[in-house]
Formats: C-alpha cells, structure tokens, sequence
C-alpha cells in the first residue's frame, strides 16, 4: 500500500520518524515518500507492459518539481492541464515530446507556448478548441497532434464534481457529435487529429466503468477507421483510485487485466494518465492538536491545519483516514478504515482554525483520547492535498518533504508572512 507504517507505536515515513520531521520543519506538513511513489508507478508500468503504454503522471494532484524529476528520472511522462504546469515539468527535467495537454480552456498563449515546446499530444475538448488550435499552428507553420477527448456517456460512480465522462459535463464532446468532427476537422493542414482521448472520472474504484467506456470508444474508432481516418491512438486517461480505506481501490493488476484483453491487437498506442494512484498513499499531512473543544454533544479537537491546508473533505466530503503519530498499545492500528472498532475510542470532529463552519478534516471519527500538542497523521494526503492548498485567512502554506530511506529534506520550504504580501508591494 505505502511506506507509511507503524513500528513500536511510533509512525515512520521508510526509515525515518514522523515525530522527527514534525519536530523539525513544523506542522502542519506534507511528507512524501519517495519508496511510494516509485512503487505505485512501477506497478502501473508492469502492469500494463504488454501494451507498452505512454505513461503520463497526472501533474495538477502533486506537482513539486521535485517529484515531477523523480518521476521523469523513472522514465514518466507527463499529463498537463495549465501553462503552469508544462513549465513545472520542463523545469523538472520532463520531456516534452512525453507531454499529453488536456484542458477545455487552453489560452492563445498556452498553446503557442505548448507547440513550441513540442509536446506529444493536445487532448481536444471542443470543436473551437480545434478551430483555434489550427488557427495558431499555422501561424506558427507547426504541425502539432491532437486527440479528440469523448464522452462515452459512463457514470463512473463518483463525486458529482469529479464525474468526467458524462454527456452533462463540460468536458469532451459526445459520441453523437464525435464523427461529425473527425468530418471537419480529420483532414486538417495543420492538425494531425489521430487520436481518441477518454477520462471517465476519478477515482473509479471498479474496472467495470472502463470496460464499458473502452468497448464503447472501440466501436467508434472502427468506424472512423472504415470512414478513412487513421485512428493511430487511444488514451484512456486517468483515475485510478487509490486507497483512502484499506483495500478500497483495486490495484493496477486488476485494472490492466481487465483493460488489457480489450486493446490486445487493436494497432493502438496506449496512452494512461495516473495521476492520484500513483501520489496519494505517496504522502500524508501531519498537523498538531491545539485545543480540545466541547459544543453541546460534540466534541472538537482544533488543530493547525485547515481547510486551505486540506480542502478535499469540505469540497468533496472526503474520507482521509486519521491517527495519532504516536499510539499506545491498546490503540495499535493494522487497517485504515472509517469505523474503528476498539475500546476507549472517541467519537470528535477534527477542525481547523479557518473561519469557515465547512473548516474540517473529519466529522464524527472514532480516535484515541487527544490532548493539547498531540500530532496527527491525515493519511492518503499525497493526491490533490497540496496542490489545492491556499492562503485563505491569510495562512502561509505549509511546507513540503521528501523521505528517501533514511533521510529527508525541504522541497518546498514554509510560506513566511513575507511570502503573504510580497507580491502586493509596489
């Protein structure tokens, strides 16, 4: 699952204490493991190895260039949505010609900035898009490659909010218009569109909504195929679950296997764009108790972190498995589940000092009893935790560090007061 394990009722990060780096940069904190990262991404390339897929890390759920070199080192390329991050991946060391761009509203600026890097695909999400995009090209005298993102009409069973591949969203374009665009726009001077983009949703915890949607978009490039247009790619996008409960999520195995056998002999470049399998058991946020808080029935544990620190569970109501760094033995843990069925345990909500009722980390979760100055480990943290991370209530964001073995260091340093208005200074 992670790196991320209990020994001697202590949390440790690989080889180092939690407590340790607590103590040293600070809370609250972002504590990557490098083990984990490397791990979740080579399960995914040993998994679908027989198709020999472009595999492209999903920048916007952890972007610290850091990680993005780390990944790279590994042989990764690179899903981007922003101008922002294809600069984080260039900086990164990231290739370009490894680089897939998605996003439905790319700017003049952005793409010209994207083809002059060179990267490998535009991932086309209207028919303007496409329009603007061969209006820049051929001001530029580029060629660029282009996949058109569909919606197979799948619900993936997800959060309303991450649901992508619905005909209601605004995402892609839907099977029913598809062929109609293949018709404008096939046989374009300056667009090479031989491709077929899909994301469902995320996270998808079954195979089952990829099977559909695959069969569904296979069906389709037949028929393209017989109408003349030379369908070379398929890139099935991203989510992939991750575990924020023990066993929660599927593994890669199971994905590819189920994948696989659909795209075997197909004359088809695979394309994945993992993103939150790959980082979100990859990291944890560790914040620190300040005041124990009793309102009516309920009682609170106030911590420093908050909301623009974390903002999955207020925006998505999402579940982030939460225990103490330091444990008794009555409290020792082996899965990390919602319920947590012990003796002793309390029923509190975990919120932070952010003005904001929707300020909160966990609502009537079972925990050991906390005091004052007690550090808590917010796990799964890795996908979509710093990366959405703001200075609301004008909160310096936290720092961020990577574990390798037995050692760590500041990739992201702490944001000072400084750092709050250095940019509103004439």
């Amino acid at each position: 699952m992670d790196y991320f394990q209990y020994k001697d009722n202590q949390l440790f990060c690989e080889n180092v204490p939690v407590s340790e780096i607590a103590q040293q940069i600070g809370t609250p904190v972002y504590i990557y493991s490098t083990a984990t990262f490397q791990s979740h991404y080579k399960k995914v390339a040993e998994a679908f190895a027989e198709l020999n897929p472009l595999i492209c890390y999903s920048v916007k759920g952890c972007g610290n260039i850091n990680i993005c070199r780390l990944l790279a080192e590994m042989g990764s390329g690179f899903d981007v949505v922003s101008g922002g991050e294809l600069y984080r991946v260039l900086q990164a060391g990231g290739k370009a010609n490894k680089v897939v761009y998605a996003g439905v509203g790319k700017t003049d600026e952005e793409i010209r900035q994207a083809i002059e890097a060179g990267i490998a695909y535009f991932n086309i999400e209207s028919e303007a898009e496409l329009t603007n995009l061969s209006s820049i090209a051929a001001q530029m005298v580029r060629q660029v490659q282009a996949a058109l993102r569909v919606n197979p009409d799948v619900d993936p069973k997800t959060h309303r909010h991450t649901t992508t591949g619905k005909k209601e969203t605004k995402f892609g374009v839907d099977l029913e218009r598809a062929l109609k665009v293949f018709e404008e726009f096939g046989h374009d001077d300056h667009i090479k569109l031989n491709g077929i983009h899909l994301h469902i949703g995320s996270p998808v915890n079954t195979v089952e909504p990829y099977i559909r949607a695959i069969k569904k978009t296979l069906v389709f490039i037949d028929e393209l195929r017989d109408k003349g247009f030379p369908i070379e790619t398929l890139n099935i996008g991203g989510g992939f679950g991750a575990d924020y409960s023990t066993g929660e999520a599927p593994v890669a195995a199971d994905y590819a296997t189920a994948i696989i056998p659909l795209l075997r002999d197909k004359k088809l470049k695979l394309i994945l764009e993992p993103g939150r399998s790959i980082s979100g058991n990859a990291g944890i946020l560790v914040t620190k108790v300040l005041y124990m808080k009793q309102g009516g029935n309920k009682t609170f544990a106030v911590v420093d972190g908050a909301m623009n620190d974390l903002i999955r569970p207020a925006l998505y109501d999402a579940f982030h498995f939460i225990w103490p760094i330091r444990t008794k033995n009555n409290f020792a843990i082996t899965d990390r589940n919602n319920t947590v069925e012990m003796p002793g345990v309390q029923k509190m909500d975990v919120v932070g000092p952010v003005c904001e009722t929707g300020d909160f980390l966990a609502r009537d979760r079972l925990l050991p009893p906390l005091q004052r100055d007690d550090l808590l480990s917010v796990f799964t943290a890795g996908a979509y935790g710093f990366a959405m991370s703001s200075q609301y209530n004008s909160r310096p964001r936290a720092a961020e560090v990577l574990v390798e073995g037995d050692s760590f260091r500041v990739i992201r340093r702490r944001e000072c007061y400084e750092d709050l208005i250095s940019l509103e200074k004439e």
